[in-house]
């Protein structure tokens, strides 16, 4: 915070609480604690007056010594309080400049409180005294964010409980076979290979077998991750996936849009991810040079920073909060926002080195596929990846009521639309030339091919492919043959 011997600038904020404390410890203290704990920390100051332009001014305490010994005996009363979590060195008096000479207040330094010891709150009732702080005001949390709060809290990860009334038979066998095939791809001697569909569920933590149950039942991370849509919101009611490409600030409408509930995919998390990972680097540009092999490099930090960030959006959600998962991807950055509180400070997360998983058993899955950076590590390699575009650092910010995380990476010089003078529209702009040498190339080696096989061999979405085509047949790059469901598209 700022210093406070000058007083000069210094406002109340969302981690800053001045009271003037002159007949006692005031009772708005305790809400102030609670917020502070259940947020992101804060200072509370007694003895300071704001003024009526929000300017802060010391005033002092008449007894410090008094007031500080009667906060410890409160916030040491379990009865006032639920729990403690300050130290001897997060209270002290202060000797300040007042307007008629030096004057004592009371500098409180309240933590953010552990992810274990939440929620904090007043009184007896929890539902009813636990608060968080927004902007500079105190607020009583709902119903909703105090229940988020208390799953937090919880010493064991809930993604690995099964499902009591979800069997097996809820998995998409399309998208187990796709996991199944990548696994077998990047690790063909992994002894889980070999085993029987509902064995090797098991073995991933997607499937438990219940005391008394007549069979395995999915956990909630193997319904997330294998399940059809509408059998994941019998366990999750908000559960929603949403990717939209916005190449139009302020647009009513997005480019291209996939969602969940679609009804044409599975709408399950792994299905998400393959899909959007193709799609968030489709645009990025990529370097003319050769591997040590004398390929073509096709990957870049950023686009292996994109997908962390989605990666990191899916298995950091809380899925039964009442927001979506959220992918946004704009010319310039892409914001990912998923439901839930941060378990570990911002600051803390985007230093990097901790990470806190709210899903390890989706993290687990994922990483069987290598998708995984190390515990803590990706938002460094989203920030490396953002320093070498020229773009500045990613951002993250958290929301509450209902709770919410927000990350935005902008894409610098890495996206494909930085060096555009002018913004001539995405129907322009969303077909960079790159994609149509990889449609010529698929219809070279696959002869005449259907729009659904190359949006498929390209990862994007149908609008965006339909777009790409008929722009490339007005070029005169391809032609068409047959109609409706039979067109097929051949070199020109």
């Amino acid at each position: 915070m700022a210093e406070l011997s000058d007083f000069t600038h210094l406002r109340e904020n969302a981690r800053l609480e001045a009271k003037r404390a002159q007949g006692g410890l005031p009772k708005s203290i305790w809400e102030t604690y609670s917020a502070f704990a259940n947020s992101d920390g804060g200072t509370i100051l007694l003895g300071i007056d704001e003024g009526p332009d929000g300017s802060l001014n010391p005033i002092g305490v008449a007894h410090p010594d008094r007031l500080e010994r009667d906060f410890w005996n409160t916030v040491n009363n379990p009865t006032r309080v639920s729990i403690n979590i300050l130290t001897s060195y997060d209270v002290r008096i202060d000797s300040l400049e007042g307007p008629e000479g030096p004057v004592d207040i009371l500098v409180i330094s309240v933590p953010r409180a552990p992810r274990e010891l939440r929620p904090v709150f007043v009184g007896g009732n929890p539902l009813s005294g636990t608060y968080r702080r927004n902007g500079e005001g105190d607020y009583r949390c709902s119903p909703e964010s105090y229940q988020a709060m208390v799953r937090d809290a919880s010493p064991s990860p809930l993604d690995t409980l099964p499902l009591d009334e979800i069997t097996t038979e809820s998995v998409s066998p399309d998208t187990l076979a796709s996991y199944r095939n990548m696994l077998s791809s990047l690790r063909p001697n992994h002894p889980w290979n070999e085993l029987p569909d509902e064995g090797f569920l098991i073995k991933i933590g997607a499937a438990g077998l219940p005391v008394g149950s007549s069979g395995p039942r999915l956990t909630r991370a193997g319904l997330l991750m294998f399940g059809y849509e509408h059998e994941i919101v019998r366990a999750f009611p908000s559960f929603f996936l949403d990717y939209r490409e916005v190449y139009e600030e302020g647009a009513a409408r997005w480019s291209d849009r996939l969602v969940s509930n679609s009804g044409d995919w599975s709408g399950n998390v792994f299905e998400f991810w393959l899909k959007v990972s193709n799609r968030l680097t489709a645009d990025l540009k990529k370097p003319f040079g050769l591997d040590s092999n004398q390929l073509r490099i096709e990957s870049t930090p950023m686009h292996d920073a994109l997908r962390e960030g989605l990666l990191n959006t899916l298995i950091h959600a809380d899925y039964l909060g009442r927001r979506p998962v959220v992918v946004q991807k704009y010319r310039n950055r892409v914001e990912f926002s998923n439901p839930g509180d941060m378990r570990v400070p911002v600051e803390v997360a985007l230093q990097g080195g901790i990470s806190d998983t709210r899903n390890p058993t989706l993290m687990k899955m994922f990483s069987l596929l290598a998708a995984c950076e190390r515990a803590g590590s990706g938002l460094d390699a989203i920030q490396r990846a953002c320093r070498q575009a020229q773009a500045e650092p990613p951002t993250m910010r958290v929301s509450y009521d209902p709770d919410c995380t927000k990350l935005v990476v902008p894409l610098g010089t890495a996206s494909a639309f930085a060096d555009s003078a002018t913004a001539s529209g995405p129907a322009t702009l969303a077909t960079p030339s790159g994609e149509r040498q990889r449609v010529l190339r698929y219809i070279e080696m696959h002869g005449p091919s259907k729009r659904i096989e190359i949006q498929e061999a390209l990862g994007v979405g149908s609008t965006k492919a339909k777009r790409l085509l008929s722009a490339m047949v007005a070029e005169g790059l391809i032609h068409t043959e047959g109609a409706s469901n039979q067109t097929v598209y051949l070199l020109a």
